[in-house]
């Protein structure tokens, strides 16, 4: 890689430190440049129309849209866009859904400085990188029956306390097919109480609280 052509790389994320630290990092590498930076999914898409980066790092939670739907937003129009997933969340239902929507890479945050810089590199060269930890995590529930669009919005109203009266209410459906969806939310989750379907709902990034 030439110094003449630097890899010009984007950093979306709503935390000015975390900005600011990524900014200093990659500026200090003689073969990268940031060319510049968002806080938000909007502000994500409409400079990355103006810069036309080589490579993005993309946070998964922003404060208007998700990472996932900024990035499919992106790939609509730049359908050969670079970009990471940069997050604190393991979710395997979001790392599947970031890689489904096109992600080329999905990292945590609490990784060191070197292997971000490294991934920036592999990324640059068309490949793909995922941490040994959370492909193993993907593996793990590979087979896993995934719920249904309805039991997930089930899941969100046990999450917010409801009882299975107020969701057959809100969900125009009856209390019996309320108990049944959660029968079969458990089922699928593993879970031995509503509690527990929820804490691993949130965990594995089905729903978000």
């Amino acid at each position: 890689m030439s110094s003449s052509s630097p890899i010009r790389v984007f950093s979306v994320d709503d935390h000015p430190l975390l900005r600011e630290g990524i900014g200093a990092l990659v500026n200090n590498q003689s073969d990268m440049v940031l060319v510049g930076e968002a806080a938000t999914g909007a502000e994500a898409i409409q400079l990355f129309k103006q810069h036309v980066p080589d490579v993005t790092l993309m946070d998964l939670r922003l404060p208007d849209m998700s990472g996932i739907d900024t990035l499919i937003a992106i790939r609509t129009e730049f359908p050969e866009a670079r970009i990471i997933m940069l997050t604190t969340f393991e979710g395997d239902v979001e790392i599947q859904r970031a890689l489904q929507a096109g992600a080329r890479g999905y990292l945590l945050k609490n990784m060191p400085p070197s292997e971000l810089l490294d991934v920036i590199r592999q990324v640059h060269a068309g490949k793909k990188r995922i941490p040994p930890a959370i492909a193993s995590q993907l593996a793990e529930h590979m087979t896993d029956e995934t719920l249904t669009v309805r039991e997930i919005e089930v899941l969100r109203e046990v999450a917010e306390g409801k009882r299975n009266r107020n969701i057959a209410e809100k969900l125009s459906i009856s209390e019996e097919t309320v108990k049944v969806h959660i029968k079969h939310i458990m089922e699928k989750l593993g879970a031995a109480d509503r509690t527990q379907a929820v804490a691993i709902g949130v965990r594995r990034g089905i729903i978000q609280l």
